[in-house]
């Protein structure tokens, strides 16, 4: 018998090794299970790419069918698209970007068909004071749409708007479409209403549990794989303050725009600790947001990817290249745009990761 203890042990530590990632969601639909344990195996390949509303628009177009400004520079789409919902809770048509709902479910099955991957923002207004989610006047928000709170059924009503998009995401066979859903984010600094500096730790913590139960046990949504996304942060524990628990949580990432000298090495510190904690706790890693000068510094996709690239991180996702003039510019190349021989060389590197390799597995299956 004791001969046989030592094989035992092994045999179970190989069991347990051979075990498959799984979502936090127990009753996660077999798609979203797919794609998550595929997530694991993709990051092993290498770095995926993605773009902001990338089909909606671009550089001096809105909704050109099949147009993507990725597309113009490099033959080829993002391999992750992430669409934006701010403004569904009032019962609008289109976003806060000016992009129709309905269009978005669409390119939402479009991607999914392509094999591509679909992650969802939500700047939704404040729901106490009636602003923008930049509106920080006030400190109570949080804890008025919580259960017994003043704007409680008032934030139930826009979960239920929510609830009937994400039900619409299915195929015309009926097959929900799984997503990353990102809400909530940027919480470390405090230019939402829903930042470090808004709320309590505890109130934040009681903001996600008590959306991701009401979408799973009240409205039966299964198809989300759902991402907890600082902004910058310098340690462990800073970044792990308000996490959720791994019972909910199944992409850890962070959002980070490069706006002075110091963005490499903080974004090679977040990097680094984002990826330890993730093979620490199993799950995904990702630069959830990010964007740089890109028409100053015309080499910044490869200076990117030297940073990136030793780290198993899933994607990148750079924001929207919006369509008319705004208080940003591009964070993606456009066609004849003078960072595009650069993103080119980004786009041929073997560490990085588009649209076509993917259509070429089936990460959903």
């Amino acid at each position: 018998m004791t001969r046989l203890l030592p094989i035992l042990i092994l045999f179970c530590a190989i069991s347990v090794s051979a075990q498959k990632p799984m979502p936090a969601d127990k009753n996660a639909t077999k798609e979203t299970v797919y794609l998550y344990q595929n997530l694991f195996e993709l990051k092993k390949q290498g770095l995926m790419f993605g773009h902001q509303d990338d089909l909606a628009y671009g550089e001096g177009w809105y909704g050109e069918e099949g147009r993507s400004d990725v597309k113009d520079v490099c033959g080829d789409y993002p391999a992750v698209y992430g669409w934006e919902i701010g403004h569904l809770e009032l019962g609008d048509e289109y976003s806060l970007d000016s992009v129709y709902f309905k269009d978005i479910q669409n390119w939402v099955k479009t991607v999914y068909e392509r094999g591509g991957i679909n992650t969802i923002s939500w700047h939704l207004r404040n729901p106490f004071t009636g602003g923008s989610s930049w509106d920080v006047s006030s400190k109570k928000v949080v804890a008025a749409i919580l259960p017994g709170g003043e704007k409680h059924e008032l934030f139930v009503s826009w979960l239920d708007e929510l609830a009937n998009f994400l039900n619409g995401l299915e195929t015309d066979e009926g097959t929900k479409i799984p997503v990353l859903f990102r809400p909530f984010h940027e919480h470390t600094g405090s230019w939402f209403w829903w930042g470090r500096d808004l709320c309590t730790v505890e109130e934040y913590k009681a903001l996600w549990r008590f959306t991701v139960d009401y979408l799973q046990n009240t409205k039966g949504i299964h198809h989300l794989l759902y991402t907890y996304s600082t902004d910058r942060f310098q340690t462990e524990t800073e970044y792990l303050e308000r996490y959720l628990g791994d019972d909910i949580v199944d992409v850890l990432g962070f959002d980070l725009y490069d706006r002075g000298s110091y963005y490499k090495g903080t974004l090679k510190n977040c990097a680094e600790k984002v990826t330890k904690l993730a093979a620490e706790k199993g799950k995904v890693a990702t630069v959830s947001e990010t964007g740089g000068p890109i028409a100053s510094n015309h080499n910044w996709w490869t200076e990117v990817l030297e940073i990136l690239q030793p780290y198993e991180l899933s994607y990148v996702l750079v924001w929207r290249n919006p369509f008319r003039p705004t208080d940003h510019g591009n964070f993606a190349p456009c066609k004849g745009s003078p960072d595009s021989e650069n993103f080119i060389k980004f786009y041929n590197d073997q560490h990085t990761i588009f649209q076509k390799e993917l259509t070429e597995k089936d990460i959903y299956q």
